[in-house]
């Protein structure tokens, strides 16, 4: 571009590139800076107004609550798309024709049993083990199960081939962690039924009785799976992509990504949203007590669920899945103190100046981990779950990295450590 950025060093000044993106975002190009200046670099923690890569994946605009995956909006996908369609949009660029989908469903089912060997695993944790823990370390272990898929170099057939049995296999080792953590026997796959179908009634269905999918939950599901699918560059995201940037595997890099993703501060935010919905439940269930604590700026209380911290406006997945979530509780009819907790919460907020001035509306946090206990999924469960709808969205940030065959991450840093001095022998400190 010929518009410029001018950083002024003392007596010096130096000229800067300036990107322009297709959304008529701008950037500043530093890639050089470092060179040019004789050793500046930027510091910026945490990454905030850091862009790490250029990426045709996902746009993000927090201010006017858009979002739109290859271009296409979430609102269109999450209404008319399965998760499958969108998995391939995100991965290949484009949406699937009716050939091109039944290809990849039909490589997808090919691939949903593992290995029986994987179940030594799977007793050899405690049954309280962390489900992401257990997922973590089990999608990782899969390139031991497939150690071609550690040769970076590899044809495109070999990558597919990889990124399916991903797709594929992940339902399975997460509905067999929610298995194991209650000592029940495992359920296999049955691949006449849709994906999020699938996953249902490997989780819920017993010995003694198989589990009826209800096509109300499943197409809640469906919308949440897709509406998780990508966020452009988060933590988790990024975490894949770097790792992925030294040329380890795809499963070694989702694997890294699904820890990261842990974290309350990522993925487990609709966990915390459960978990403060028990302990106002515990304290009574006064809901007017906690919405006064959530609006004086000296209790440390703070609603969970509610705003964004990319959103400014509006989350436009919230709209989407409340939706979702009023049907399956209309469905279910469930009659739970925690739910009827997070109704009157949700209205509060939505009706209450102080939230809506502060742009505090509920968030698909919020309605998603209330979709989840509706339908019997453990607390505990609910950042596997978020996983499962990432999963297309990180294998498509790995994949476009490489493809762009970006350089190994490699941030720095501003040392702010002792100078240099002499070691002490230990009898003289």
């Amino acid at each position: 571009m010929s518009e410029t950025a001018k950083l002024i060093l003392g007596d010096e000044t130096f000229e800067l590139p300036v990107f322009e993106g297709s959304e008529k975002e701008k950037g500043i190009d530093i890639t050089k800076l470092r060179a040019t200046t004789g050793g500046y670099v930027t510091l910026d923690s945490g990454y905030k107004n850091t862009g790490a890569t250029t990426s045709a994946i996902t746009f993000l605009d927090g201010e006017k609550g858009i979002l739109r995956y290859r271009g296409y909006s979430i609102e269109e996908l999450a209404d008319k798309a399965s998760f499958l369609e969108v998995a391939y949009l995100l991965i290949e660029g484009e949406l699937p024709t009716k050939d091109q989908l039944d290809k990849f469903k039909h490589s997808i089912e090919h691939h949903t049993m593992v290995a029986e060997d994987m179940r030594k695993f799977y007793q050899a944790f405690p049954h309280e083990a962390h489900p992401m823990a257990v997922l973590g370390s089990l999608v990782s272990s899969l390139s031991t199960f497939y150690p071609e898929s550690q040769n970076p170099n590899r044809s495109k057939e070999d990558v597919d081939l990889t990124i399916h049995r991903l797709i594929a296999k992940l339902p399975t080792l997460a509905a067999w962690t929610y298995k194991n953590s209650v000592r029940h026997p495992v359920v296999y796959p049955n691949n006449n039924l849709e994906y999020s179908e699938n996953f249902l009634r490997m989780m819920f269905s017993v010995p003694a009785e198989e589990y009826k999918v209800d096509p109300v939950i499943a197409s809640a599901l469906n919308k949440l799976l897709i509406l998780h699918a990508d966020h452009e560059q988060n933590c988790s995201t990024s975490t894949v992509r770097i790792v992925g940037s030294s040329q380890a595997n795809l499963y070694a890099s989702v694997s890294a990504g699904i820890s990261a993703l842990w974290g309350p501060l990522h993925g487990g935010a609709n966990q915390a949203v459960i978990e403060m919905l028990e302990a106002i439940k515990a304290d009574g269930g006064d809901t007017e007590k906690w919405l006064a604590k959530a609006k004086d700026k000296n209790d440390p209380f703070r609603l969970m669920g509610f705003g964004h911290r990319v959103y400014k406006n509006f989350d436009p997945r919230a709209t989407i899945i409340k939706k979702a979530c009023d049907e399956v509780l209309d469905k279910l009819g469930i009659d739970d103190p925690i739910l009827d907790i997070a109704k009157k919460m949700e209205q509060a907020a939505l009706n209450d100046p102080y939230f809506k001035d502060r742009n505090l509306y509920p968030n698909v946090d919020f309605y998603s981990g209330i979709i989840y206990r509706a339908i019997g999924i453990p607390t505990e469960m609910f950042t596997v779950m978020f996983a499962m709808g990432r999963l297309p969205g990180w294998i498509a940030q790995w994949k476009e990295m490489l493809d762009q065959k970006q350089p190994i991450g490699r941030p720095r840093q501003i040392y702010t450590g002792a100078n240099a001095r002499s070691f002490v022998d230990i009898a003289n400190r």
